[in-house]
């Protein structure tokens, strides 16, 4: 039974294809098919293109959604000035370079400045600017420029790592490398701070 009274949030919103965009996509798709040697009217791929078409809206709805605002929606005033971290944040994208997938897992902490946010609110940040077309640098440093910006903390550090299709499934076709990447801001600046958040999110369990 559906509540009408339950509201129902941008950021799930986003992730429903348009049809206008879906039926814009599909003949693109039919076409991209055929030039790779398909047959688009065999059986297995009839509906194909549109289950692509459908898919790729719903892998890069993150364009629809400004993740500051998400974080803006649940800000709290409190004088707590110790490290805040959310660690071990599964995420999926597309490499701009391949249109192949990247994924892993992204540590996010920030030490407020008078102002928190809701823990899920950061996971969130992480899923919005993942699902568009990213390279791994570039998202780290989307995800700590939009928390500093928005909770103008005492510091920001985020660090991500990722498994890289494009490098497991083509090119070197090394199956498992992993790459890190790192970024930060304020009191992370101080090696001591760094290495703490490092012990952190190393720490099982």
């Amino acid at each position: 039974m559906q509540n009408d009274d339950v509201e129902i949030k941008p950021w799930e919103l986003a992730k429903y294809p348009s049809k206008e965009k879906t039926d814009a996509l599909i003949p693109l798709y039919r076409e991209a098919l055929t030039l790779l040697g398909e047959d688009v009217n065999r059986e297995g791929l009839v509906k194909t293109p549109e289950r692509v078409a459908k898919a790729m809206q719903f892998l890069t709805y993150g364009y629809k959604i400004d993740p500051c605002e998400v974080l803006r929606s649940a800000i709290f005033e409190e004088e707590y000035r110790q490290m805040v971290i959310v660690k071990d944040i599964d995420f999926y994208s597309l490499c701009e370079h391949h249109l192949l997938p990247f994924f892993g897992k992204a540590h996010v902490a920030y030490i407020p400045n008078k102002k928190i946010t809701g823990l899920s609110k950061i996971a969130r940040v992480v899923e919005i600017l993942s699902r568009r077309l990213q390279i791994q640098e570039r998202l780290t440093t989307q995800i700590k420029d939009c928390i500093q910006e928005t909770l103008d903390p005492l510091g920001v550090m985020v660090v991500i790592e990722a498994q890289h299709m494009c490098m497991q499934m083509r090119g070197i076709q090394k199956m498992h490398s992993v790459t890190t990447t790192s970024d930060f801001t304020g009191i992370f600046n101080t090696a001591k701070t760094r290495e703490e958040f490092v012990s952190l999110i190393s720490m099982k369990g």
